[in-house]
């Protein structure tokens, strides 16, 4: 199956631009979720969006798509998997309370001041930026293999 090969050069250059920018946005809204509005849904959404962007400008072939898929699927379950490490961590540290804040606080209204909140929120963003761009992934495959 020959694979996408692509839009314009001119999509292609401007996806280049814009996707580093992209990315770098939404880890300042990961960062930044326990301060301001937005956090790791809203992050995780829009670093989905950058990668999704590359793939529409670049094309791909199914076998290299797939190879990315188990990839960012592999991310996904990390990024569970250390969510629930962190959780699990406060029993340690606190008996018998899951997912308690065990970190210090730092003043109110710095970007380290809400304990193991960012963290969970850095972990949460992984999650859905890869579980996002699995889905696309997923179409994008299913539609090249039924062509």
């Amino acid at each position: 199956m020959p694979g996408n090969k692509g839009m314009t050069i001119i999509v292609k250059k401007a996806t280049q631009l814009l996707c580093g920018l992209i990315a770098l946005f939404g880890l300042y809204i990961i960062t930044h979720g326990h301060l301001t509005p937005g956090g790791s849904f809203a992050g995780g959404t829009i670093i989905a969006g950058a990668f999704i962007l590359l793939v529409l400008a670049f094309g791909d072939d199914v076998r290299h798509l797939r190879n990315t898929k188990e990839d960012s699927s592999k991310l996904e379950n990390i990024a569970i998997l250390l969510f629930l490490m962190l959780a699990v961590a406060a029993l340690f540290f606190t008996p018998f309370v899951f997912f308690r804040n065990f970190f210090s606080t730092g003043a109110p209204g710095d970007l380290v001041s809400a304990g193991m909140i960012p963290l969970a929120n850095i972990f949460v963003g992984m999650e859905v930026a890869a579980a996002l761009f699995t889905i696309f992934l997923a179409f994008v495959i299913l539609k090249e293999e039924d062509q």
